[in-house]
């Protein structure tokens, strides 16, 4: 049968790369997500062990029909139902006959005496199985038949959104029950689920997902109400021109622009499988730089693929005439949670986005309460594993910027960004228009300055840094960078991994926090460095900048949390171009600190260090001299890749 995307043409390049990947024959179970037609599934079915899924019953029923085609002997039937149901004349004027019918409505979906057929076919499946005398795969297996069949004599365009106006030639001619085509081999185990993939993602178990989603605005609940009703045989309620069922259960998110990014970001996230495949088109929602960016978080570096593979796809009037359709296949193995980091979509300066994997191998293990100091774009915080998480910073616009993807819904946060974005014809480079923009944020009072327009104005700004002058306008300069797939991926994720943590939101003088810390708390201290100067502590924009006198007030907060054994950690810069910190270095010796010298990180020509107080395991706290065994530790190589 024709259907929206189906990949018949390309399965076998799925199972060549699965092949060259060493994944073929070794008793791997593959989750097919969006099962479709079972194009993939039914071609797959002698290799893997297969999960079907996917929102529409019909859909399940019809690859289920396909895969399991080898256990269909219809021994308790006792006669071929093909033969039977072909060799008799026999009709039923049921639903299909009164409203998809002229024999009953004005609709032409069928010829009278075929859509007869169909309600008698149908209901001589369903007496059968009612009857116990087939099983639920010879029940699949005619059904789907059923659906294959009915597709040959339909007076439609190819989907049963609508029908055509005028007879088809081949909507004439008597219909005749024929099997639905299949592999022919045996399959190995299956399980099926007919659900939302965001709805399972976490509870499937398997090696590989397969995902295939939508990706145009057409809903597939919408352009095969038919074959739904078809197979849930529940005579609905429907509506009066075309006939549909309600399709509000079948609608899928994968079906509107940003939604289908933020759904693509969770499953990828969330699945269990070790592999993933994903086959997309040139012309869906989801961009291949986009995919890219998120396949790399969340996959092995080394283990991405991308292949670009041309052929002719069902073409109706609207794309008739269109140059040649190309599908991406990827290929990931995934990373495993603790080697997946997440960057914010701040580009802070002095972000720690690039050195998170460095500093995670230093953090203890064993933090109930992660509290980020200085927050920043938050890259440290987001990359805890604590049960909770206080972030502080003390510029209260960076404080609500960073809150707002935890409290905005994602998908409407994206929708304000993009009326803006167009509204005042956001583009690199344009200086007009982001003045405009950046006039209008600044001419509100400070409590109706919405973060997200400010985070809109950021985007198009110089470097998108956020920088103030000394009466709290923003004041960046036009910039040539955009809102690019790039930094959608690291919203889309950022926001949602923000949401599922517990954060509390402070904006104060980090010594305020001092009561909310207690013996199981871990306090991360990301200050502005004394020897290097950027817009947030040069102390011209209206905050309070940072000096000696900063960075002493530092040391002395450091030392009390040290008395009260509460474990720290500093990021800082021992010397800088030339420059030695040697009030840093004497308060580290003269209190038995560790120093962790950071591995020479690409694109940062800073030389970071980590100051701590407590040892390799994370668990002593350093009091006295007595307790350390080793002052000075020069960090190890690690297996770290970067993000561009």
């Amino acid at each position: 049968m024709r259907f929206i995307g189906n990949k018949e043409l390309i399965t076998p390049e799925i199972k060549d790369l699965l092949d060259k990947k060493g994944l073929l024959n070794k008793e791997l179970k593959l989750f097919d997500a969006f099962c479709g037609t079972g194009a993939v599934a039914d071609f797959l079915k002698d290799s893997f062990n297969l999960v079907i899924n996917d929102v529409l019953k019909w859909c399940v029923v019809y690859t289920k029909g396909r895969i399991t085609v080898d256990d269909c002997k219809f021994e308790k039937l006792g006669f071929d139902p093909f033969e039977f149901l072909n060799s008799n004349n026999r009709v039923k004027k049921g639903f299909f006959y009164k409203n998809y019918s002229l024999g009953g409505s004005e609709r032409m979906y069928f010829s009278p005496k075929n859509a007869c057929r169909v309600d008698y076919f149908r209901q001589s499946i369903e007496d059968w199985k009612t009857s116990h005398l087939i099983n639920e795969y010879e029940y699949s297996f005619l059904l789907a038949s059923l659906i294959e069949s009915i597709s040959y004599v339909s007076n439609t365009a190819g989907v049963y959104g609508a029908f055509l106006k005028h007879w088809d030639p081949r909507a004439k001619k008597p219909i005749v029950f024929q099997r639905v085509e299949s592999k022919k081999s045996k399959y190995l185990g299956i399980e099926f689920y007919n659900e939302k993939i965001e709805d399972i993602i976490d509870k499937v178990e398997c090696d590989i997902l397969y995902l295939d989603p939508p990706y145009t605005q057409n809903q597939y609940g919408t352009q095969y109400h038919l074959l739904e009703t078809l197979v849930l045989n529940d005579s609905p309620n429907i509506s009066p021109v075309t006939g549909s069922r309600s399709t509000t259960p079948m609608r899928s998110d994968w079906s509107k622009d940003y939604k289908s990014h933020i759904l693509f970001d969770e499953i990828v996230s969330k699945t269990k499988a070790k592999y993933i495949i994903f086959s997309y088109s040139v012309d869906g929602f989801i961009s291949k730089s986009f995919i890219e960016a998120s396949l790399k978080r969340y996959g092995k570096p080394d283990s991405y693929m991308c292949k670009k593979i041309s052929y002719n796809k069902y073409k109706n009037f609207k794309s008739r005439g269109k140059k040649d359709h190309f599908e991406y296949l990827f290929f990931i193995e995934k990373k495993t949670k603790d080697e997946v980091y997440y960057e914010s979509p701040l580009n802070y300066i002095g972000s720690k986005a690039k050195m998170i994997c460095e500093i995670k191998k230093y953090l203890p293990h064993n933090i109930n309460t992660f509290i980020d100091a200085f927050g920043g774009g938050f890259n440290v915080g987001i990359n805890s594993d604590s049960s909770h998480i206080i972030y502080n910073d003390l510029n209260h616009f960076v404080k609500d910027l960073v809150e707002s993807f935890k409290i905005n819904d994602t998908y409407q946060y994206l929708l304000y960004l993009r009326r803006v974005i167009k509204k005042y014809n956001l583009v690199a480079k344009n200086s007009d228009s982001y003045l405009k923009v950046r006039d209008y944020y600044n001419s509100l009072p400070f409590e109706k300055r919405d973060p997200k327009l400010l985070y809109a104005v950021i985007l198009y700004g110089f470097n998108q840094q956020i920088r103030f002058n000394g009466d709290h306008d923003f004041n960046n300069p036009v910039g040539m960078r955009w809102f690019n797939d790039k930094v959608l991926e690291k919203m889309i994720s950022f926001s949602r991994v923000i949401k599922e943590k517990f954060v509390l939101f402070e904006s104060n003088d980090y010594r305020k926090l001092l009561d909310k810390i207690d013996s199981n708390s871990f306090v991360y201290m990301d200050p502005p460095y004394r020897f290097t100067t950027g817009s947030y502590n040069d102390g011209k924009r209206g905050f309070k900048g940072w000096g000696f006198e900063a960075e002493k007030k530092m040391f002395e907060f450091a030392n009390i949390l040290n008395e009260k054994s509460i474990r720290f950690m500093i990021s800082y810069v021992m010397e800088h171009k030339g420059k030695n910190n040697d009030e840093l270095k004497n308060w580290i010796e003269n209190n038995n600190y560790r120093l962790i010298y950071i591995n020479q990180i690409p694109s940062i020509q800073r030389k970071e260090v980590l100051i701590v107080n407590y040892n390799e395991n994370g668990n002593t706290t350093f009091c006295n001299k007595e307790q350390v065994s080793e002052r000075w530790l020069v960090s190890r190589p690690v297996d770290c890749t970067y993000s561009n």
